[in-house]
Protein backbone atom coordinates (compact mmCIF):
# COMPACT_ATOMS: atom_id res chain seq x y z
CA UNK A 1 0.00 0.00 0.00
CA UNK A 2 2.09 2.76 -1.29
CA UNK A 3 0.85 6.28 -1.78
CA UNK A 4 1.83 8.32 -4.79
CA UNK A 5 1.65 11.53 -2.72
CA UNK A 6 4.14 10.21 -0.17
CA UNK A 7 6.46 9.10 -2.99
CA UNK A 8 6.36 12.54 -4.59
CA UNK A 9 7.07 14.21 -1.24
CA UNK A 10 9.72 11.61 -0.35
CA UNK A 11 8.26 11.02 3.11
CA UNK A 12 8.56 7.69 4.81
CA UNK A 13 5.22 6.53 6.31
CA UNK A 14 7.05 5.43 9.49
CA UNK A 15 7.93 9.06 10.23
CA UNK A 16 4.30 10.08 9.89
CA UNK A 17 3.26 7.27 12.21
CA UNK A 18 5.95 8.25 14.74
CA UNK A 19 4.93 11.96 14.56
CA UNK A 20 1.27 11.09 15.16
CA UNK A 21 2.19 8.82 18.07
CA UNK A 22 4.27 11.60 19.76
CA UNK A 23 1.45 14.09 19.14
CA UNK A 24 -1.05 11.73 20.81
CA UNK A 25 1.21 11.33 23.89
CA UNK A 26 1.70 15.12 24.19
CA UNK A 27 -2.04 15.73 23.85
CA UNK A 28 -2.76 13.06 26.46
CA UNK A 29 -0.33 14.73 28.95
CA UNK A 30 -1.94 18.12 28.29
CA UNK A 31 -5.39 16.60 28.77
CA UNK A 32 -4.38 15.09 32.14
CA UNK A 33 -2.89 18.46 33.22
CA UNK A 34 -6.02 20.41 32.25
CA UNK A 35 -8.25 17.83 33.96
CA UNK A 36 -6.27 18.11 37.20
CA UNK A 37 -6.48 21.91 37.15
CA UNK A 38 -10.19 21.75 36.45
CA UNK A 39 -10.76 19.37 39.37
CA UNK A 40 -8.79 21.68 41.74
CA UNK A 41 -10.80 24.69 40.55
CA UNK A 42 -14.04 22.75 40.95
CA UNK A 43 -13.04 21.72 44.49
CA UNK A 44 -12.16 25.34 45.41
CA UNK A 45 -15.44 26.58 44.00
CA UNK A 46 -17.38 23.91 45.89
CA UNK A 47 -15.73 24.82 49.21
CA UNK A 48 -16.31 28.55 48.51
CA UNK A 49 -19.99 28.02 47.72
CA UNK A 50 -20.61 25.42 50.46
CA UNK A 51 -23.93 26.19 52.10
CA UNK A 52 -24.51 29.30 50.02
CA UNK A 53 -26.53 30.16 47.05
CA UNK A 54 -26.24 33.22 44.86
CA UNK A 55 -28.45 35.32 47.13
CA UNK A 56 -26.53 34.65 50.37
CA UNK A 57 -23.20 35.07 48.57
CA UNK A 58 -24.33 38.49 47.35
CA UNK A 59 -25.40 39.46 50.87
CA UNK A 60 -22.09 38.36 52.38
CA UNK A 61 -20.20 40.36 49.76
CA UNK A 62 -22.34 43.43 50.52
CA UNK A 63 -21.57 42.98 54.23
CA UNK A 64 -17.84 42.79 53.53
CA UNK A 65 -17.97 45.92 51.36
CA UNK A 66 -19.86 47.79 54.06
CA UNK A 67 -17.23 46.69 56.61
CA UNK A 68 -14.48 47.96 54.31
CA UNK A 69 -16.31 51.29 53.94
CA UNK A 70 -16.62 51.56 57.73
CA UNK A 71 -12.91 50.83 58.15
CA UNK A 72 -12.04 53.49 55.56
CA UNK A 73 -14.23 56.02 57.36
CA UNK A 74 -12.58 55.21 60.71
CA UNK A 75 -9.14 55.45 59.11
CA UNK A 76 -9.90 58.91 57.71
CA UNK A 77 -11.14 60.04 61.13
CA UNK A 78 -8.01 58.63 62.78
CA UNK A 79 -5.79 60.55 60.36
CA UNK A 80 -7.65 63.78 61.15
CA UNK A 81 -7.37 63.10 64.89
CA UNK A 82 -3.63 62.42 64.58
CA UNK A 83 -3.10 65.69 62.69
CA UNK A 84 -5.06 67.59 65.34
CA UNK A 85 -3.10 65.96 68.17
CA UNK A 86 0.20 66.72 66.42
CA UNK A 87 -0.75 70.39 66.08
CA UNK A 88 -1.70 70.53 69.76
CA UNK A 89 1.51 68.80 70.82
CA UNK A 90 3.72 71.40 69.13
CA UNK A 91 2.95 73.77 72.00
CA UNK A 92 3.24 71.17 74.79
CA UNK A 93 6.43 70.66 76.74
CA UNK A 94 8.21 67.80 75.02
CA UNK A 95 11.84 68.33 75.97
CA UNK A 96 13.18 68.45 79.49
CA UNK A 97 16.69 68.94 80.81
CA UNK A 98 17.71 69.08 84.46
CA UNK A 99 21.02 69.76 86.15
CA UNK A 100 21.49 69.36 89.91
CA UNK A 101 24.31 71.33 91.51
CA UNK A 102 25.60 72.95 94.68
CA UNK A 103 24.84 76.67 94.46
CA UNK A 104 27.04 77.63 97.41
CA UNK A 105 30.27 76.04 98.58
CA UNK A 106 29.13 75.61 102.18
CA UNK A 107 26.09 73.57 101.07
CA UNK A 108 26.30 69.93 100.03
CA UNK A 109 23.93 67.36 98.60
CA UNK A 110 23.26 69.14 95.30
CA UNK A 111 19.97 70.63 96.46
CA UNK A 112 19.91 73.35 93.77
CA UNK A 113 18.76 72.64 90.23
CA UNK A 114 18.19 74.16 86.80
CA UNK A 115 15.23 72.79 84.85
CA UNK A 116 14.64 73.52 81.15
CA UNK A 117 11.16 72.80 79.72
CA UNK A 118 10.80 73.25 75.94
CA UNK A 119 8.14 72.63 73.32
CA UNK A 120 8.69 71.25 69.82
CA UNK A 121 10.01 74.64 68.64
CA UNK A 122 12.61 74.79 71.45
CA UNK A 123 10.67 77.55 73.18
CA UNK A 124 9.76 77.49 76.86
CA UNK A 125 11.38 78.19 80.22
CA UNK A 126 14.46 77.60 82.30
CA UNK A 127 13.70 77.44 86.01
CA UNK A 128 16.63 77.80 88.38
CA UNK A 129 16.14 77.00 92.08
CA UNK A 130 19.13 77.88 94.27
CA UNK A 131 19.07 76.40 97.77
CA UNK A 132 21.01 78.06 100.60
CA UNK A 133 20.90 77.97 104.41
CA UNK A 134 18.74 81.09 104.44
CA UNK A 135 16.19 79.80 101.94
CA UNK A 136 15.50 78.85 98.35
CA UNK A 137 15.56 81.37 95.50
CA UNK A 138 13.79 80.58 92.24
CA UNK A 139 14.34 82.29 88.90
CA UNK A 140 12.54 81.80 85.60
CA UNK A 141 14.03 82.74 82.23
CA UNK A 142 12.15 82.61 78.95
CA UNK A 143 13.57 80.65 76.03
CA UNK A 144 12.52 81.43 72.44
CA UNK A 145 13.68 79.06 69.70
CA UNK A 146 16.55 77.77 71.83
CA UNK A 147 17.84 81.23 72.78
CA UNK A 148 17.49 83.32 75.94
CA UNK A 149 17.33 87.12 75.98
CA UNK A 150 18.83 87.03 79.48
CA UNK A 151 22.29 85.64 80.13
CA UNK A 152 22.13 82.07 81.43
CA UNK A 153 24.23 80.66 84.25
CA UNK A 154 26.45 77.67 83.47
CA UNK A 155 23.98 75.18 84.96
CA UNK A 156 21.03 76.80 83.17
CA UNK A 157 22.87 76.62 79.83
CA UNK A 158 23.69 72.95 80.49
CA UNK A 159 20.03 72.18 81.30
CA UNK A 160 18.99 73.99 78.11
CA UNK A 161 21.49 71.98 76.05
CA UNK A 162 20.25 68.75 77.63
CA UNK A 163 16.69 69.62 76.67
CA UNK A 164 17.54 70.67 73.10
CA UNK A 165 20.01 67.86 72.42
CA UNK A 166 18.25 65.20 74.53
CA UNK A 167 18.99 62.34 72.08
CA UNK A 168 22.74 63.05 72.12
CA UNK A 169 22.77 62.97 75.93
CA UNK A 170 20.82 59.70 75.93
CA UNK A 171 23.36 58.10 73.59
CA UNK A 172 26.26 59.29 75.78
CA UNK A 173 24.55 57.93 78.90
CA UNK A 174 24.03 54.54 77.23
CA UNK A 175 27.70 54.43 76.17
CA UNK A 176 28.85 55.22 79.70
CA UNK A 177 26.57 52.52 81.20
CA UNK A 178 27.74 49.99 78.60
CA UNK A 179 31.43 50.43 79.50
Amino acid sequence: MESSILKKLAIDPAFIFLFILILIVVLFVLYVNVTMKYNRLKSSYASFMRGKDGKTLEESMKDKFSEVDAILKITKQNRLDIREISKKMENDYQKLGIVKYDAFNEMGGKLSFALAMLDGNNSGWVINAMHSREGCYTYVKEIVKGESYVELAEEEAEALDKAIFKDAYDIDAKNIKGK
